[in-house]
């Protein structure tokens, strides 16, 4: 390679995680020639450091948990966790931080890989800089796709850099179990992370400055994995600031609003996601660095006919299968307008990411899992829809006390009566998170609920609850 070499390109996509290589598989599915610049793995972080080792961790977890609640079974699985064959079943669904197998399917496709630091110094020109230090100019003929992603961010507290707080990402990859661990947060990498830590071993102590776990889902989904986390041994107090944390002789000090100490071996923060947009080179082409990038529903980025913004850089919604679907769309927009070919940009059309507005799914895989779709009854009367939520009782359902002895969750549906159409579900309950996809398909699908009576559940499984839910909103 000379020291600088320029290549040109139909599409260049910046980030190869799952977003980035769906939307190189869709612009190559086109015809269309494709660049992927990274800076770590291929694969991005849903591979090495979210998504995949999370529930790899969770799974062991969640089945000794459904085991327990089950006759017959139930006195064989009291034990600890092997805690050592957990860490080795999350190192293989990582392939032990090595991409070659996400590098071979990029070569696949026909996708040409260029690893290395990826900015923007202009319209439709990406500058990669490699592990060399040469530098590599790629032109963009129709469409440049940021797919960077977002990065854990951390609160502004002094001295925080010199405690080297956990993270997402040393949550998720940890090679050992701390003995304490305090948590910082309310929200889904909170809670999963506090399941998993408390399971494997570790005191957890989960901070929440919030009124409750889960501010974003229907409250009573908090309500019921908070009562879980205890019950398990965590100590989980709401309400509740931290003003300093210090490591002391190896020993991390937190010190709440209150002025109390809690000690710990390590500390995570959980505390929301920033964009890796700092060093992208934005200000090349008058975009503030660091920020989030406005998208139409085509995902093109506001002002920038050949830019895009796909996945979590947009702050749509911050999840991999809904950056996938983004991708998807993206990709096949990008295409559409390279061939001359009719933009189908209408509400749920071919080229509009329209699900992310009404009809964005979601799994916390916790014990209880929760899963939901679409808007919870304070958004949907925040958004001025006139709607009924009707409630069941998980309990309530054979399949659910076939499931397991004890069983506990509860289901909500959020109907517009004005339309008679869900605006929202939401489930709670051990294995829920199976339950959700139908939940999304009648929600995306806008689904009315005369014909809802008609898709009939089998018996008895948990689904079941579909019926009760509409007895509820019928009788109500």
């Amino acid at each position: 390679m000379t020291e600088t070499e320029t290549n040109a390109y139909d599409v260049v996509v910046l980030g190869a995680g799952p977003v980035g290589e769906n939307v190189a598989d869709r612009t190559r599915a086109a015809g269309l020639t494709t660049a992927v610049v990274e800076s770590e793995l291929v694969g991005g972080e849903c591979s090495y450091w979210a998504c995949m080792p999370s529930k790899a961790l969770l799974r062991p977890v969640i089945a000794r948990a459904d085991a327990r609640r089950v006759p017959g079974l139930r006195q064989s699985v009291q034990g600890p966790l092997d805690a050592s064959a957990v860490l080795a079943h999350r190192d293989y669904y990582t392939s032990n931080w090595k991409d070659d197998g996400q590098v071979g399917w990029l070569d696949s496709i026909g996708a040409d890989l260029h690893r290395g630091h990826g900015r923007l110094t202009g319209p439709r020109t990406v500058t990669v800089t490699g592990p060399d230090g040469g530098e590599r100019v790629l032109t963009a003929r129709h469409a440049v796709a940021v797919c960077t992603g977002s990065r854990a961010a951390l609160p502004g507290l002094p001295g925080l850099d010199a405690v080297k707080p956990w993270t997402s990402r040393e949550a998720t990859s940890s090679q050992t179990v701390p003995g304490r661990l305090i948590v910082i947060g309310g929200g889904v990498v909170a809670t999963e992370m506090a399941t998993v830590w408390q399971a494997l071993g570790s005191q957890v102590t989960l901070l929440v400055r919030g009124k409750g776990l889960l501010p974003r889902m229907e409250p009573f989904a908090g309500e019921l994995i908070a009562e879980a986390l205890k019950e398990a041994g965590a100590d989980v107090r709401t309400g509740t600031s931290v003003e300093s944390v210090t490591r002391e002789n190896g020993t991390v000090v937190a010190v709440t609003g209150t002025g109390e100490r809690i000690e710990a071996d390590e500390i995570l923060f959980a505390t929301g996601r920033a964009p890796r947009t700092d060093d992208i080179g934005l200000e090349s082409i008058g975009l503030d660095p660091g920020s989030w990038l406005p998208v139409d529903d085509s995902l093109r980025v506001t002002g920038h006919d050949w830019l895009y913004a796909v996945g979590d850089v947009n702050h749509r919604a911050l999840l991999t299968h809904q950056g996938k679907y983004q991708a998807r769309i993206a990709g096949a927009a990008i295409a559409a307008r390279a061939t001359g070919e009719t933009l189908l940009a209408e509400p749920w059309g071919a080229h509009a990411a329209t699900a992310d507005h009404t009809a964005v799914p979601q799994v916390v895989f916790t014990d209880p899992e929760a899963a939901a779709v679409g808007l919870s009854l304070a958004e949907a009367e925040e958004a001025g829809h006139r709607v009924r939520a009707v409630d069941v009782d998980l309990s309530t359902v054979s399949g659910a006390g076939l499931y397991a002895d004890g069983y506990q969750g509860r289901a909500r549906m959020v109907v517009d009566i004005e339309d008679e159409i869900l605006r929202g579900v939401t489930f709670v309950g051990p294995g829920v998170g199976e339950l959700i996809h139908s939940a999304t398909i009648a929600v995306a699908g806008q689904v009315p609920v005369s014909r809802l009576w008609h898709a009939v559940p089998s018996y008895p499984t948990i689904s079941e609850v579909w019926l009760r839910l509409l007895e509820a909103y019928r009788d109500a």
